[in-house]
């Protein structure tokens, strides 16, 4: 993502198994912002897949190594930190033959809201994007799958994403600048989709409620 918009971002590649880098803890505060993105595992559909796979597959989509202590990596920041992660397909519907991508991508999006909780007194905002239909290696795997396992419905819309111009990429990286930029401050814990979201005239002060932006069980009113 950041490779993309190398003129205004800074990229720095980090595979989740191998340890963290020395200079994760010792690298100046130049970068206040860190763009966190999961990695998938393939196959992914569980009516074809042992159940160990769909265990690996779960692990590999949420897993992002040993933790490290940002404790004073923030304290040194010279503005708020930010980390955006990325959520997508199946974290707020049911997507079929998708269950260990979608149940990943639903845990993404919990443990941004509950890290935001846990570090809400310090100057910090974390936040899940879900960046729309794009076209990327899960594209190819579902073309490569077929309908027969990924279903009908998913590879239509695998060949539309391979089809489509490059806008909703367009948008989506726009939304990540948005969120690791100070526009975006004091907005945390929430999952916000870059292709139906208002998210460019959004501000902290607009989110009053709880709730919004965010994955909840409903209730019936008045109960």
């Amino acid at each position: 993502w950041a490779l993309a918009r190398a003129d205004s971002m800074a990229a720095m590649t980090i595979d989740h198994a191998e340890p963290p880098s020395p200079v994760a803890a010792t690298t100046p505060p130049l970068l206040a912002a860190t763009v966190e993105t999961s990695v998938m595992a393939s196959p992914l559909m569980v009516p074809t897949v042992p159940s160990q796979a769909l265990v690996d597959a779960v692990e590999a989509t949420t897993s992002t190594g040993e933790r490290v202590d940002a404790a004073p990596l923030l304290a040194r920041a010279e503005r708020r930190a930010k980390a955006v992660c990325f959520s997508g397909g199946g974290a707020t519907k049911p997507r079929p033959n998708f269950s260990a991508y979608g149940a990943a991508k639903t845990a993404v999006v919990r443990l941004v809201e509950t890290i935001a909780a846990e570090e809400s007194g310090r100057p910090f905002d974390i936040n899940a994007l879900a960046p729309g239909a794009i076209h990327t290696r899960l594209t190819e795997e579902v073309l490569a799958l077929g309908p027969a396992v990924a279903g009908a419905a998913e590879f239509a819309a695998a060949q539309r994403q391979r089809a489509d111009d490059p806008a909703p990429l367009a948008r989506a990286l726009d939304c990540v600048e948005w969120l690791l930029s100070p526009r975006s401050d004091g907005i945390s814990g929430r999952l916000l989709a870059a292709p139906w979201d208002p998210w460019t005239s959004l501000r902290a002060a607009d989110l009053t409620d709880a709730d919004t932006y965010t994955l909840r069980r409903i209730v019936p009113t008045g109960t």
